[in-house]
């Protein structure tokens, strides 16, 4: 398989580096590294027309929040994007996605409401679910205060966070949320079960492999129930029918992969108008390595035009 260039050289700086996996060492240290290396590969922050701090009321506690206003906004309420941050339901929060959801509201024209929800292993399944699902609730309660078209509000995610998106554009099918109107999973997570292809057979020379998966999933479950609840896992869920339209991405080199290219399948064939993204010279989370990786910013501003059609129609 043939890698673009930039991923390779990304590859390259994490082996001279000689960063331990994750399934390697602590949780702890594993969100310093995390940070540290997003510092090292992001880009600089985009300057936006307003960044905002907001709390959400949860079910265990207030739940921060950051709003998004492009530089270049359109008079009057604009669409929204509530955001979930990847990191395997472990690592991450609002700075470490901070540069893709500025990038988002500017080249989306919306805004973007990050979500800081609680992580493993301190909060387990279904707790992610919970605040992301109240703070989604939140943001479209308050649409009018916020300056948000509560008629146009998407969920979005990337890899940990496609896979809550995906779960809350359940939820809002079946009336547990406001209705959405769009959902952009990006390498989404979507079985616990890790059975395909791709989930057993990249297993080293990546930052995400088969092992680092495991680890991530193994402290975000709570028992083996928890993996085949729709909640964790919506590919299991009995029918995705009815669901929000979908962006759906995903990378070759991705023990996610499979499951990825399955979901949005699984929409597709149950009557989901689907955008699918396959990208096969990428590797899983290149989207927040955008100072390297050149192809970060033209799938992100690809992923915006969708979701701007989409909002504004």
């Amino acid at each position: 398989m043939t890698l673009d260039p930039d991923v390779t050289l990304v590859l390259d700086m994490i082996r001279l580096a000689g960063r331990p996996p994750f399934e390697q060492i602590t949780p702890d240290e594993a969100r310093e590294a995390y940070m540290k290396s997003r510092a090292v590969l992001q880009p600089e922050p985009e300057a936006v027309g307003e960044v905002r701090a907001l709390d959400a009321p949860g079910p265990h506690g207030p739940i921060p929040l950051r709003l998004y206003r492009p530089a270049q906004a359109a008079a009057g309420p604009l669409p929204a994007l509530v955001y979930y941050h990847g990191g395997g339901w472990l690592l991450g929060g609002l700075d470490s996605h901070d540069v893709v959801c500025r990038r988002f509201a500017n080249a989306a024209g919306c805004v973007v409401v990050s979500v800081d929800y609680r992580m493993a292993p301190e909060h387990k399944f279904p707790a992610a679910v919970d605040d992301s699902a109240a703070a989604t609730r939140f943001v479209i309660a308050q649409a009018a205060d916020l300056g948000i078209d509560a008629g146009r509000v998407a969920v979005g995610g990337d890899s940990a966070g496609g896979n809550l998106a995906a779960v809350m554009a359940l939820m809002a099918r079946d009336g547990d949320l406001p209705p959405l109107a769009f959902q952009l999973l990006i390498y989404p997570a979507t079985d616990m079960a890790m059975t395909t292809i791709s989930s057993q057979t990249i297993t080293s020379g990546v930052p995400l492999t088969s092992g680092t998966m495991k680890w991530f999933i193994d402290h975000y479950m709570q028992n083996d129930a928890d993996r085949i609840d729709w909640r964790a896992s919506p590919i299991r869920v009995a029918s995705v029918a009815g669901t929000a339209p979908a962006l759906v991405l995903t990378a070759a080199v991705d023990p996610l992969r499979d499951e990825g290219l399955a979901y949005a399948a699984r929409l597709e064939r149950e009557g989901v108008r689907v955008t699918g993204v396959h990208l096969s010279d990428q590797i899983h989370g290149f989207l927040s390595m955008g100072r390297v990786i050149r192809a970060a910013d033209t799938a992100i501003d690809m992923m915006a035009v969708v979701l701007r059609r989409a909002l504004t129609g």
